[in-house]
């Protein structure tokens, strides 16, 4: 059975495994914190770790990125995407009005991810201007010290499962800004990992630190990569942490590690004084369409 360390019961992170895995048997362990999510890898206490690396509306998110690059050397081994939809909850009770409906003036604090948070702004707006925001370590968290709370007038951006497993009410449904919000997640750990269905497509991930003072070289980098028609998803800039302006550039490539082109464009990026490091190789899977869509 595998051991899979992920972010809160009731989390998004929470639903979205539960749909790559469907009915396969697990043990799930919840951390509180994206670093104990890490370390339970490196520390041997889980097999696999969920990370939430990208987001529709936020973009990168940056911390958990630094952590598999900078952090931890744990390969990337499956990714996939799973809608994001976030609900105010909270006790009923505390913030019906008279007429039965909810009285969100009633509502002196909001607690969610800070990511949930940037992706509920204009419900904010309109509907809770006078709440004072306050982060936590991820939705799940925020439904749990709302729940532990009675009577203060705190409520959450959560998930539905996040709700029913602190006993909460969904005071609304489907919050955030965009229909059109989606997080990419990660699956690492030391093992490749086997699942009974077929991704939609691979992917190799890498780290690219391009020499110094050498002009030109991030065009010859995309170039060994062009005419070779490999196809880049994704490309950004992060801080090498080592001196100010100093970044290295992070690369997501369609196609296997062990396929010749890709494996030629990397010997020929090597050649120009390049630093390339293979974060992993894996497949991908897409939301499908044809699943009920979780709230």
């Amino acid at each position: 059975m595998k051991r899979i360390a992920l972010l809160p019961a009731g989390s998004v992170s929470h639903e979205a495994l539960l749909y790559l895995l469907e009915e396969e048997p697990v043990e799930l362990i919840h951390h509180k914190l994206i670093s104990d999510v890490f370390m339970a890898v490196v520390k041997g206490e889980a097999d696999y770790a969920v990370i939430p690396i990208e987001n529709t509306i936020e973009g990168s998110v940056s911390l958990h990125m630094d952590w598999l690059v900078n952090e931890v050397d744990v390969p990337m081994r499956a990714e996939w995407v799973y809608p994001s939809i976030q609900n105010l909850v909270g006790r009923r009770e505390e913030f019906e009005g008279e007429d039965g409906t909810i009285d969100f003036a009633k509502i002196v604090k909001v607690l969610s991810h800070p990511v949930a948070i940037a992706q509920c702004r204009t419900f904010i707006a309109e509907h809770l201007p006078q709440a004072e925001l306050e982060n936590a370590g991820s939705t799940a968290e925020g439904a749990a010290q709302a729940a532990a709370h009675p009577g203060s007038g705190w409520a959450a951006f959560s998930t539905r499962l996040g709700a029913r497993r602190y006993g909460l009410d969904i005071l609304a449904e489907r919050v955030t800004d965009h229909d059109n919000n989606y997080t990419r997640f990660v699956l690492i750990g030391p093992d490749e990992l086997r699942l009974d269905k077929s991704g939609e497509h691979d992917k190799t991930s890498m780290q690219v630190i391009l020499p110094e003072d050498y002009a030109g070289a991030l065009h010859q980098v995309l170039s060994a990569f062009a005419w070779r028609r490999l196809n880049l998803s994704r490309i950004e800039s992060r801080p090498t942490k080592k001196k100010l302006g100093n970044y290295y550039f992070y690369i997501d490539v369609l196609e296997r590690a062990d396929s010749i082109l890709l494996q030629a464009a990397v010997e020929e990026i090597a050649a120009l004084g390049c630093q390339v490091r293979i974060l992993g190789s894996y497949p991908c899977f897409a939301y499908g369409q044809e699943k009920p869509e979780a709230q």
